[in-house]
């Protein structure tokens, strides 16, 4: 299992915000965001943050991708 934040990025395009924008604004560290980068899980409460510095839902910024090829 895993999570995408393609969401997130295309979110930060279409506003014109970078990274340090929003490291800035959710006060993010840089290890968090390059956990973001990578795709890996972070807490919830720094999905939190994002969610209300740019004032959208959980969904709006991150997917669970399930890549399990073993079940089924």
């Amino acid at each position: 299992m895993a999570f995408s934040y393609n969401k997130l990025w295309k979110l930060l395009i279409d506003r014109k915000m970078m990274k340090k924008d929003l490291m800035a604004k959710t006060d993010i560290t840089s290890t968090t965001m390059a956990k973001l980068g990578k795709d890996l899980p972070v807490s919830m409460d720094v999905l939190a943050r994002i969610c209300k510095a740019l004032e959208v839902n959980i969904g709006d910024i991150v997917d669970y991708v399930n890549n399990d090829k073993s079940s089924g």
